[in-house]
């Protein structure tokens, strides 16, 4: 019965409103509340009426000035970052090591035959322009020159460049021949030339400061192309073994030998070797921190067989990195060099980023929209890898073909000069291309989680002469079972990589502005300018309420007497009383009786059986004239 009279009374309000008109409403408001100024503005005198009514306007719009401010504040998501520094027992990091020089050069000059021969003859012509090389036996493939040659060019004048192919005599250059002399050759730089297809004008060329810089890049895109044909089992044959570039292992106390790594194919540096991957068993923790417990390591990188245009820089290629990662020597690796001891002391930075809204960084790449090339070595995500497979991806959907440095996606084959002749010219434009390199980095995002290993790199001479006769003697016996010294100076790196410490650092986000931090700020705000505090709000609202409530019943109000109008505008006359109808029956009746006319019923076929009716009954008689069946006194 209470929930029924609570709900009359509810409706009876909705029907009839909160009683007050909106100027009654804001009185009583006024009078009521408890934030300061109002108040005053109803019950002080006209001139501070308006003073203290200028003032509320002044502090509310600060107010909401102020809330403005600290909601954007809040929206932007900031962040703020923190150090701590932990003690633990740690993971040892995986170790990538590689040779800088990606596959023996005996293994694979029969593949590199020509190539060499054609940069030694264009190097001799640019050189020594006297001398000749055109009655060399056998003739140079010049079909491979012409796919990707090198020139030289002169852009002094930038409109009119001056261009000479270097296996030609003379060339013509703006109306004037142009031989290739010792003089023609200091003023020109040398160019690798570029076309979308043999024998096409649209051509780029890719200029070099220096010689070296340009022969060593187009050696790296002619030998791209030879070797994308390949197969990948070959090419694991041509670089080095482990057996052979691992010459002595030892982890902390324990020994270990090159079974203890992991091979992988890596296409910038060839065979490459990992300890402590992880993949297929338990990832080492080191016991202590000093170089006594860390991973010491004697390697062989044979620089007697390097290839002598494909790679300048000899030593070993070496990376730290987290379990399960695949390792981009390219950009974080380092270099160990020849005939030195190396030793590497490492302090471990944990990175923990907050995610969405805070930031744009993923847990495991599941939510980036770029297919992970690199899944297929089972490894975890990293922006690296993202960022390589959207830039494969591109060159697959633009060049028709993926390149030999990266992995390829399912159904497509490497790059050559053969099958796809343009495709250095593509490749070219698509590296150099700003908006490629913008989209590719829009696409991909930070891991949240991320470990980072700091290396401090000292280096010394190794072995000492007083040292080094002995020390060759057995790593040679070791490796070849050879009585004869096969080890130089210019081929041993003794590396030795360890934790200087067991402190690690950890780098952490967190929330610079939180819910609590807006709600604080936001009521201390309206409590400094107007006095308030939640409960004025809820009053603020609840005039809110009956203003909407008084909105509603005006509404209805104006619909009803709208209506109203309406229907007077169709029926200008007042309809007729109750005493005029029936003294307009009356006279209907008299005038009935003195013609004699009988008003007949709408006559229905008889059923029947059944007599006429008699109409005479049916006689219109005055109201005051008692009827054949009515009682008389």
């Amino acid at each position: 019965m209470n929930l029924k009279k609570y709900l009359v009374r509810a409706l009876h309000r909705l029907q009839k409103g909160p009683g007050y008109t909106y100027k009654e409403l804001l009185v009583w408001y006024c009078d009521n509340t408890n934030t300061h100024g109002p108040k005053r503005i109803i019950k002080e005198g006209p001139k501070k009426k308006l003073i203290w009514f200028f003032l509320t306007l002044l502090f509310a719009s600060l107010v909401f000035w102020q809330w403005g401010i600290l909601i954007n504040t809040y929206l932007s998501y900031n962040v703020t970052s923190s150090l701590s520094i932990g003690f633990k027992t740690m993971k040892f990091p995986a170790v990538t090591i590689c040779n800088a020089n990606p596959f023996k050069y005996s293994e694979v000059k029969p593949l590199l035959k020509e190539l060499d021969r054609l940069i030694e003859a264009a190097l001799e012509r640019i050189l020594q322009p006297g001398n000749s090389s055109e009655n060399l036996s056998p003739p140079l493939d010049l079909e491979l020159w012409n796919q990707i040659p090198l020139v030289l060019i002169d852009e002094h004048d930038k409109d009119n460049p001056i261009i000479l192919d270097i296996f030609e005599t003379n060339q013509t250059a703006v109306g004037n021949e142009t031989a290739l002399d010792s003089e023609t050759t200091k003023k020109y730089k040398l160019a690798v030339k570029l076309c979308s297809h043999q024998g096409s004008d649209n051509c780029t060329y890719r200029n070099f400061s220096s010689a070296a810089q340009a022969v060593t890049e187009w050696y790296i895109l002619q030998s791209t192309s030879i070797l994308s044909k390949v197969p990948l089992q070959e090419r694991i044959r041509m670089g080095y073994q482990a057996e052979d570039m691992i010459l002595a292992c030892l982890y902390g106390a324990e020994p270990c030998n090159y079974k203890n790594f992991t091979q992988i194919y890596h296409p910038d540096h060839g065979n490459c070797y990992i300890f402590n991957w992880g993949m297929d068993e338990e990832a080492l923790n080191s016991s202590n921190p000093g170089a006594e417990f860390g991973l010491k390591l004697i390697l062989d990188i044979s620089q007697q067989d390097y290839i002598p245009y494909l790679s300048s820089a000899a030593g070993a290629r070496l990376m730290l990195h987290q379990q399960k990662s695949f390792p981009f020597l390219k950009d974080q690796g380092i270099y160990a060099m020849a005939g030195t001891e190396t030793s590497i002391g490492v302090v471990v930075d944990e990175l923990e980023r907050m995610g969405y809204p805070y930031s744009d960084c993923t847990m495991n790449g599941t939510d980036v929209p770029v297919q992970n090339l690199y899944s297929q070595y089972n490894t975890s995500y990293s922006i690296q890898a993202c960022l390589r497979s959207c830039f494969q991806n591109h060159m697959v959907e633009i060049c028709g073909c993926g390149h030999y440095m990266f992995p390829l996606p399912e159904g497509v084959s490497y790059c050559n000069n053969e099958d796809n002749p343009g495709w250095a010219y593509c490749y070219s434009s698509l590296r150099s291309s700003i908006k490629q390199r913008q989209i590719c980095i829009d696409s991909c995002k930070e891991t949240c989680n991320d470990t980072q290993y700091k290396m401090t790199i000292s280096m010394a001479d190794w072995p000492s002469e007083a040292s080094e006769d002995w020390i060759f003697h057995i790593l040679s016996y070791e490796r070849d079972m050879s009585t004869n010294v096969t080890l130089d100076r210019n081929g041993i790196i003794k590396l030795n990589i360890y934790f200087q410490e067991y402190n690690y650092r950890t780098i952490s986000e967190s929330a610079a502005t939180t819910i609590v931090w807006l709600l604080s700020n936001l009521g201390g705000q309206f409590g400094f300018w107007m006095g308030g505090s939640v409960l004025c709000l809820i009053e603020f609202g609840e005039i809110i309420i009956d203003s909407l409530w008084i909105t509603v019943i005006n509404v209805i109000g104006w619909c009803k007497g709208l209506k109203q109008r309406r229907a007077r505008a169709r029926y200008p006359d007042a309809p007729p009383t109750v005493s005029e109808l029936v003294e307009a029956h009356t006279n209907l009746g008299f005038q009935h009786e003195a013609t004699g006319a009988v008003p007949r019923a709408k006559e229905l076929p008889p059923e029947p059986g059944t007599p006429p009716p008699n109409y005479d009954s049916l006689r219109v008689r005055p109201l005051d004239t008692p009827g054949p069946d009515s009682d008389t006194e």
